[in-house]
């Protein structure tokens, strides 16, 4: 029996998954243990892989479809705007939706494999380790680790080699054009990196590298904001179930860095992607005070 304690306190930690899903890799002392899970690379989105095969990609080239369809026929039952709607048919009428992002996705991840391969590789042959730089908030909601990944370079190789030739892996799939830039507010790259970063998103779209190649690419937060929206307006449509909230497909507010103007949830089109940061809703009236931000005419019913 111990004795009474006076002191009382509530952890505000992060819960991960469950540790079935965390691979033990060693055990370095009694209380060391090395474990193996998953990154989130900061400020980049790559194509989905979610179908996880060629004929997941193909339903999903249905459901896509139908969406577009629905949007088409029944405008007044589809929780979208008629503008975001111009700019989303031409990418969902193709009947391919899927199967590119899921073409798209493959090609990003094997990219990833070999780039990854190629640069941790010493001239020697050796291998090196892994620099992580982690965000403000260093988990996101699925419990991966929000970071920059990059070689682990010795001091006298930092001072030899040039900042963009010792780029993250992050930059490494913008500029490959396999990923687009994904700047969410707060962890915005420092102002030495994020020049880089948009110099090489505008250099892969000029290019037309990756996903940049075709004109109906989906930014993979589009398609997934697609894949939520079909889930809507198919339980509006076709099953007649109650929806809550009816947006819930769109989550997010975007600024154009280049002018710092705020965008809705369905205006960021209007935006250039090399140049969209964006803001959960909950950080915006933080946000349009530090950044000096302000709305657009559509946010604020003026156009």
């Amino acid at each position: 029996m111990i004795d009474a304690v006076q002191i009382f306190w509530s952890p505000s930690g992060v819960s991960l998954p469950s540790l079935d899903t965390k691979s033990l890799v060693d055990i370095h002392d009694g209380d060391t243990p090395s474990i193996r899970m998953p990154v989130r690379m900061l400020s980049i989105d790559t194509p989905e892989v979610t179908a996880r095969s060629t004929e997941g990609a193909a339903r999903m080239d249905v459901k896509l479809a139908q969406l577009a369809q629905w949007i088409q026929d029944r405008p007044g039952e589809v929780p979208i705007s008629r503008r975001f709607a111009d700019h989303l048919l031409p990418k969902l009428t193709t009947g391919t939706a899927g199967t590119l992002q899921f073409t798209q996705g493959t090609a990003a991840a094997d990219f990833a494999k070999s780039n990854a391969e190629q640069r941790l590789t010493r001239p020697n042959g050796t291998k090196r380790l892994l620099f992580v730089r982690t965000a403000d908030t260093p988990f996101e909601g699925h419990g991966r680790l929000l970071a920059y990944v990059a070689p682990n370079y010795s001091k006298a190789e930092l001072q030899s080699i040039p900042r963009a030739e010792r780029s993250t892996f992050n930059l490494d799939m913008v500029r490959a054009g396999w990923a687009v830039p994904f700047i969410l507010y707060p962890s915005i790259p420092g102002e030495l990196d994020l020049p880089l970063m948009l110099e090489a998103a505008a250099n892969a779209a000029e290019s037309k590298l990756g996903i940049w190649a075709d004109e109906h690419s989906l930014p993979a937060y589009e398609y997934r904001s697609a894949e939520r929206l079909y889930a809507i307006a198919k339980a509006i449509i076709v099953d007649g179930e109650p929806v809550g909230d009816r947006f819930g497909w769109r989550e997010r507010y975007c600024v154009d860095m280049r002018t710092r103007v705020l965008f809705g949830p369905e205006d960021y089109f209007e935006i250039d992607p090399v140049y969209r940061l964006w803001l959960w809703q909950a950080d915006v009236r933080e946000a349009v005070a530090r950044l000096n931000l302000t709305p657009s005419p559509l946010l604020v019913g003026a156009a």
